[in-house]
């Protein structure tokens, strides 16, 4: 099978510098409401790259859950592979891909735990299902069978009956505390518009970058 000419023009919109907003999180807050309205599946899934402490690279898709100015925050296993890799390199890098609207954000930064009591407020916000989830799988460890994990449920479900799930002590968020944001739109001819904030200061500077 040949892909080499698999390819397509972007040529929905494009960006300019008069059209950014000066600070990247109400960038972000309007390209986020657009990627809703248009109707895209799990616009707030987002692909987490992070190092182990020989640095070797991994990447998976997790759901952003809340944003402000101070990061973006997902919830995890504090055993999963993705939380032992940020204890050791906590250094991390997000992406948002918006194939529909021919757009990305890749967001680099920090990851670093939220307080216990914002993740027990998400983590009650959460259905009972999902809740459950949360106490049965240790996450990316190696497991035998799925019945054995069904089995582990029914277990949760009996344990729990009647009853509010706490939080676990091994469950909880991470929030990645940006260095750079950077804006890519799809544009005809492979000349990309992209714009990256970084740091400067108590503010943000926004550069164009080449294609």
């Amino acid at each position: 099978m040949d892909i080499g000419e698999l390819r397509r023009e972007y040529s929905r919109l494009g960006l300019r510098r008069a059209d950014l907003a000066q600070d990247p999180f109400n960038q972000f807050q309007l390209w986020f409401q657009q990627a809703r309205e248009s109707g895209l599946s799990d616009p707030n899934a987002m692909s987490l790259a992070t190092v182990d402490e020989q640095a070797r690279p991994s990447l998976r898709t997790v759901l952003l859950k809340f944003w402000n100015e101070e990061g973006f925050v997902f919830y995890t296993n504090f055993e999963s592979a993705k939380a032992r890799d940020i204890s050791s390199n906590p250094e991390v890098a997000l992406l948002f891909l918006w194939l529909p609207l021919e757009r990305q954000v890749i967001i680099r930064g920090r990851a670093e735990k939220v307080s216990t009591a914002e993740s027990m407020k998400y983590f009650l916000s959460r259905p009972r299902g999902s809740q459950l989830g949360a106490w049965v799988s240790q996450q990316s460890s190696v497991i035998s069978s799925r019945s054995l994990l069904e089995a582990k449920l029914e277990e949760m479900k009996q344990k729990f009956a009647n009853k509010d799930l706490s939080l676990p002590s091994f469950w909880g968020g991470f929030r990645v505390v940006p260095r750079s944001i950077e804006f890519w739109q799809g544009r005809p001819n492979r000349m990309h518009d992209r714009f990256l904030y970084t740091r400067d200061g108590a503010g943000w500077r926004a550069d164009r970058l080449a294609p």
